[in-house]
């Protein structure tokens, strides 16, 4: 359950990375907004994007690492013990029936009178 949860926060902290990567400017976008294109900044003012994209950036990537550190450990104590193909398929095999007392062996005439 706990695995799950972790897999699950990865993979929204991974594709919140990616948004806010792409989300954010470039170091070459400002001198290009010397030229008139500076009017996509006026959202959050002329530092403020910058500003609020990297720390959430930043705190996705803490949040990204730390994740990746707990899966890792979790992956490693689920794997203590190495396993082969040949150990799970005698685990999984199904167990022979269990045989009956054998019979007694039939009754010999007796070489006796006749």
């Amino acid at each position: 359950m706990l695995h799950m949860i972790l897999t699950i926060v990865q993979v929204f902290s991974s594709v919140a990375i990616i948004a806010l990567v792409l989300l954010q400017r470039g170091k070459g976008a400002d001198a290009g907004a010397g030229f008139g294109a500076g009017a996509s900044g006026t959202v959050f003012g002329a530092r403020g994007a910058r500003t609020a994209l990297s720390r959430a950036t930043a705190v996705f990537a803490a949040i990204f690492m730390i994740n990746s550190l707990a899966l890792a450990y979790m992956g490693r104590q689920a794997a203590t013990e190495p396993k082969s193909i040949l150990d799970e398929a005698a685990q999984t095999a199904p167990q022979p029936a269990k045989r009956l007392p054998a019979a007694p062996p039939p009754a010999t005439p007796s070489s006796g009178t006749h």
